[in-house]
């Protein structure tokens, strides 16, 4: 299967190289970086420091679509919205790892699933989608006498907040708990915030150092207190997971898919 990835001169970017390079069945049709990048017309292969692959970096990602059976896009949300139109134009999969996109950038995303795969996620990780489960388990099982608040931590580079797997193990939790989660949601608090309102959702924000990324979800109850909790040590796994998800969607129908899909745990 051949595989794009835009932005593949970035951290993220190199790490899906390299393990594509690794995985059976995978080859790569090249990858992308602005006009002007010093890594235009670059080798991938050489990009990460091993031997040449013949895919090379351009600056036409709708070259890439082109070339490609399944594009994996960890970019910005203006970029990821303007390549889920080349995937609908083009029909070409997408795997989408970006977070941090306004209603009208996810509606770009939802209109390049009429005419292709796109897999889109908050995160890759198999156990951050285990967690999703959990939390929404746990958030049915234990009922409105517990309330809800969800940590996050990540690097100080991260432009968005909260994450997007904070909003993703928010998300379940509402739905376990049958409530509407931006109606109850509580993304930040300061001064006289009043007493906590009995269905809110809380998040906290945390930015940092090198942090990967770690989430806590905290149910706190009537003399306990029950904590789910996720560390990432490296990007390893959201690699893993996007490349996983690449090759799930061979033969794959057009639509909107998640990462739970992917793993069979949807």
């Amino acid at each position: 299967m051949n595989i794009g990835i835009v932005g593949c001169g970035g951290r993220m970017g190199r790490m899906l190289i390299e393990t594509v390079m690794a995985t059976d069945g995978a080859a790569l049709a090249g990858g992308t970086e602005q006009a002007g990048s010093p890594f235009v017309g670059q080798d991938l292969g050489l990009l990460v420091g091993s031997k040449t692959v013949g895919a090379v970096v351009l600056d036409d990602a709708r070259a890439l679509f082109d070339a490609s059976d399944v594009v994996i896009d960890f970019t910005v949300p203006a970029a990821t919205a303007a390549h889920a139109a080349l995937a609908f134009d083009t029909r070409t999969a997408m795997v989408i790892g970006t977070t941090g996109l306004s209603p009208e950038q996810q509606s770009a995303v939802q209109g390049g699933s009429e005419t292709a795969a796109i897999v889109q996620a908050g995160n890759m990780s198999l156990g951050v989608n285990l967690l999703v489960g959990l939390a929404r388990q746990a958030a049915e099982l234990l009922g409105p006498d517990y309330d809800i608040e969800i940590v996050e931590m990540h690097h100080k580079h991260k432009i968005d907040a909260p994450s997007g797997t904070a909003l993703m193990l928010g998300k379940a939790a509402a739905e376990g708990r049958g409530i509407d989660h931006d109606a109850n949601a509580v993304l930040s608090r300061e001064g006289q915030t009043g007493a906590r309102p009995d269905q809110a959702i809380g998040y906290a924000t945390l930015r940092g150092g090198d942090v990967v990324g770690d989430h806590t979800v905290i149910f706190a109850g009537p003399s306990e207190r029950i904590e789910l909790t996720h560390r990432a040590s490296s990007r390893e796994i959201f690699a893993r997971g996007a490349v996983r998800a690449a090759m799930w969607c061979e033969g794959r129908a057009p639509g909107l898919y998640s990462m739970r899909d992917v793993l069979g745990l949807a």
